[in-house]
């Protein structure tokens, strides 16, 4: 039987789909528009930030700051909880769901990066790719420069420091640091 699936559900179900897709396309489009706004947007209210954080992203909680520049893929994908802080030029590619706890927060330049590639080389050249989602608990601590790899999720209360490479699940209230980052 035939797979009937549009690109983006398969996108959205963490298979093999391919982005450059008309629909996908759109949505990233509508998702540049948003940037584009957002990233102009310094000099508004912190209500004024709030609703346009709750247009571009999938659920936003209460007194949320993500600081301009942000960049992002979709934006549908992601949900911020209550108090979330994200310092300047932060990046999440969020093809699938990227959710981040109530308390977290940021450092500048950190990247949360959903995205992934087949290690096929021919599946590669076909321009396929999938997304594993991530999760960062509550009350995290993500340093400046930080790396948070496809498909971890970092438990409550844990610290990543600056600069860290996070390939694998971090527990709760642990301490994590280095490429690859380690429990310290």
């Amino acid at each position: 039987m035939p797979n009937t699936k549009t690109e983006k559900q398969k996108m959205l179900a963490g298979e093999f789909y391919t982005a450059v897709d008309d629909e996908l396309q759109a949505d990233q489009a509508a998702a540049r528009h948003w940037m584009e706004r957002y990233n102009r947007s310094i000099g508004l209210t912190p209500q004024q930030h709030a609703e346009l954080l709750h247009e571009g992203l999938g659920a936003v909680g209460k007194h949320c700051v993500v600081r301009p520049p942000f960049h992002l893929d979709y934006g549908y994908n992601i949900t911020l909880g209550d108090g979330v802080f994200m310092n300047f030029n932060c990046v999440i590619l969020d093809v699938v769901q990227v959710e981040i706890g109530d308390g977290t927060q940021i450092g500048p330049g950190v990247q949360i990066l959903t995205a992934d590639h087949p290690r096929e080389p021919a599946l590669r050249a076909q321009g396929l790719e999938f997304g594993r989602p991530i999760k960062i608990g509550k009350n995290v601590w993500i340093g400046a420069g930080a790396l948070i790899m496809p498909g971890v999720t970092i438990g409550d209360d844990a610290l990543i420091g600056a600069g860290s490479v996070v390939t694998r699940d971090v527990a709760p209230g642990v301490t994590v640091v280095g490429n690859p980052a380690r429990p310290r």
